[in-house]
């Protein structure tokens, strides 16, 4: 290089333009190389192509770091993002995003649900225009999302309501989160309660009121000692029915709120038909004062064997068949209890009578509480209106089932059929069977 400067310059330029020369080509290498660095990171090709060598392949190699690390970054997000969604999509409750103006911006499937919305072609949507619920609109518009409101569901009907509760909660800029529940149980549970509240204060109340009526009686008039006793045996009548309805209403509490029962505990069905047989005689007794004759019973217990459960449940089940069917049948009057096993192992307690039958619009309400074909009727008879329904509970609890036939003018047949599980067809060796046994075992529930 410097003696072909020689030529051209003298002798003592050659040096700084040697210089100069050469920091030349080293800028027009750097910037060749910077070229090459912003191509790569402009098109984002491959890492090979990326410089390797020098300042530039230093800040290639580091930026690649960061690339790599952005990258990992970004899956991360994205899968907790996934599993966020998935976890939304899964809530029992409904879950709706609003932008600024109120457009969905995403819902999981039970807010489409919910509102009949489609997950896809509803988004970006203005919510106010696909539901029309007054209320809602009303609710949206006031801007006071304090409180929840609670309205009908799209698929809602008279035969089957369906009640959501909804809130709104603002969040971010302007946005809003929608929050659905289906309520629909909790509303029917507590009008159930409500319901239930108001028939017990009115079972309640007659009886009181007839009870403060023949107070006021004795302690105003001077009656002679026949109206005397004529007035105190219906006052002690009126205390029968109030003990047995807070008798009825404690069983029901019970059976409500106790465990499942197990099959540890067995009770012989031959003993539980003698004594369900021996209260079926007194009852009939009672009522039959005022006519002739009482009812003609048949007890037929075809099982020899046990039934695993609660021995008091069992009984009070049982028993409150019969005595309904002693009670609705006229004086004279048939009625057959049978114990029976079917071919597949299960077992059939069934109690038919003669009495006047049940319309069949009445038969699926029977087990309601306090539900009563004839009110008048019932109260004459001692009923509470609670006998079916601890019945119901009964059988749910044992796994049985309740069926009940009926035509008017010729009679019913309620059925409780108990599942292979629960039935013992030979008694345990060495156990006691004997009436006082079943005695006890009631006794001690």
């Amino acid at each position: 290089m410097g003696a072909w400067l020689d030529v051209f310059w003298p002798h003592s330029h050659a040096l700084p333009i040697g210089l100069i020369l050469a920091a030349v080509l080293w800028m027009l290498q750097d910037q060749w190389r910077t070229g090459q660095m912003l191509r790569w990171l402009r098109n984002d090709p491959p890492v090979e192509n990326a410089p390797t060598f020098g300042v530039w392949g230093e800040a290639a190699t580091r930026v690649r770091r960061l690339l790599r690390d952005r990258d990992r970054q970004i899956i991360d997000s994205q899968a907790r993002l996934k599993d966020f969604l998935s976890a939304l999509q899964a809530s029992p409750n409904g879950v709706m995003l609003l932008d600024g103006d109120s457009r969905i911006e995403w819902c999981n499937q039970t807010a489409a649900a919910h509102f009949g919305l489609d997950t896809e072609r509803d988004m970006l949507q203005t919510i106010g225009n696909l539901v029309r619920d007054p209320g809602f609109a009303n609710y949206l518009a006031s801007n006071d999302f304090h409180s929840s409101l609670n309205m009908s569901g799209r698929d809602s009907s008279s035969a089957h309501p369906v009640t959501l509760s909804v809130q709104l909660h603002p969040y971010g800029d302007g946005r809003k989160l929608l929050l659905s529940r289906d309520v629909t149980a909790l509303e029917q549970a507590e009008a159930m309660r409500r319901d239930f509240v108001a028939n017990v204060s009115h079972e309640i109340r007659t009886p009181l009121t007839v009870l403060a009526g023949f107070v006021e009686t004795l302690q105003t008039l001077n009656l002679d000692e026949s109206e005397r006793q004529q007035y105190l045996a219906l006052m002690a009548q009126q205390a029968d029915r109030m003990q047995t309805l807070v008798s009825d209403l404690l069983t029901l509490s019970k059976l409500e709120g106790s465990v499942l029962p197990g099959f540890d505990t067995h009770v012989a069905v031959a003993a539980l038909m003698r004594q369900l047989e021996a209260d079926a005689l007194a009852l009939s007794q009672v009522i039959g004062i005022a006519g002739d004759t009482d009812h003609h019973f048949v007890f037929k217990c075809e099982f020899d064997g046990e039934l695993a459960g609660v021995p008091s449940e069992l009984f009070s089940a049982m028993s409150n068949l019969i005595s309904n069917a002693v009670r609705y049948t006229p004086v004279g009057g048939h009625i057959t209890v049978k114990a029976r096993q079917l071919a597949g192992g299960c077992l059939v307690f069934s109690v038919a009578d003669t009495g006047p039958g049940i319309a069949a619009e009445h038969l699926g309400r029977l087990t309601e509480r306090f539900y009563r074909v004839d009110r008048s009727r019932s109260r004459e008879t001692g009923g509470t209106g609670l006998g079916l329904a601890i019945v119901k509970h009964v059988a749910q609890r044992h796994g049985a089932i309740l069926t009940i036939e009926s035509v008017v003018g010729k009679g019913s047949v309620f059925t409780l059929t108990f599942p292979p599980s629960r039935v013992v067809p030979v008694v345990v060796a060495g156990a006691q069977t004997s009436q006082e046994t079943l005695s006890a075992q009631l006794g001690a529930q």
